[in-house]
């Protein structure tokens, strides 16, 4: 079996047995994923944390003795962690809760949907997957900015890769990421991303900034250019100010 094609391995961490069945309960109806275990508190987490070597974590935040927080912490600083998902009753831990980068923060309770929007996110960063990664050409660098951007919204905390992020569009008052999983509507603005971002992004247009590595060219339309993406569907507009910009760069990249 490939690591493709093998199952994720799943331990749900939380003091509250109903919970721990209830996540249990969600997981048998997601494709791809094998429930390992069960804990209770931090010490019963990282014993089976050594004997199963799971690949993902279903991680309560408030437990008795050692939080989730302070667990995360600890297995973040071991070599070849496993994702995690923080499953928790309260919102105000978002924020220091992604100091420990987690591959998802869900709000109980929680629904199947939301659990398997998760774990597909997590499932790229789960130890199956980097092993398919290192296998494979090695991707643009990360030469600045953020690995991942956090999304807010009624489904929870997202975190993006920007490495799969093939444009940054403004819409009204909204900035959209637009990816390989759809869009996600983000509370940053284009200046800041590109600030960030600019060794990665190049603008184009006044409402647009797009991702330099998946650029396939340009195309007329309307009189003017729009710039072609690999893996969306986006086609930006292309100023007339910045069209010879775009062309010098697709020169240097043939």
């Amino acid at each position: 079996m490939s690591a493709a094609e093998r199952p994720l391995g799943v331990l749900v961490v939380d003091d509250e047995p109903l919970a721990r069945a209830r996540l249990a309960r969600q997981l048998q109806s997601i494709d791809g994923c094998q429930l390992l275990g069960e804990a209770a508190d931090g010490e019963s987490a990282l014993q089976q944390l050594d004997s199963l070597d799971p690949d993902l974590l279903l991680l309560d935040i408030e437990m008795p003795g050692e939080n989730g927080l302070q667990l995360a912490t600890q297995i973040t600083n071991r070599p070849n962690p496993p994702a995690i998902i923080f499953c928790t009753a309260h919102d105000e831990f978002a924020l220091p809760a992604f100091a420990v980068a987690p591959s998802g923060y869900l709000l109980k309770p929680v629904s199947v949907e939301q659990l398997a929007q998760a774990i597909a996110q997590a499932r790229r960063l789960s130890k199956p997957q980097r092993q398919i990664l290192h296998a494979e050409a090695p991707r643009t660098s990360h030469a600045g900015g953020r690995r991942q951007i956090k999304a807010v919204s009624r489904r929870g905390v997202q975190l993006l890769d920007v490495d799969d992020i093939r444009c940054f569009v403004a819409e009204d008052k909204y900035v959209i990421a637009h990816h390989s999983g759809g869009e996600t509507v983000l509370d940053e603005s284009l200046k800041e991303l590109e600030a960030e971002f600019g060794e990665r992004f190049v603008r184009v247009h006044r409402s647009a900034i797009v991702a330099v590595e998946y650029i396939t060219g340009l195309q007329k339309h309307s009189g003017g250019y729009v710039v072609t993406l690999s893996g969306t569907a986006q086609t930006p507009p292309v100023s007339r100010r910045l069209q010879g910009n775009i062309k010098s760069l697709l020169e240097e990249m043939a």
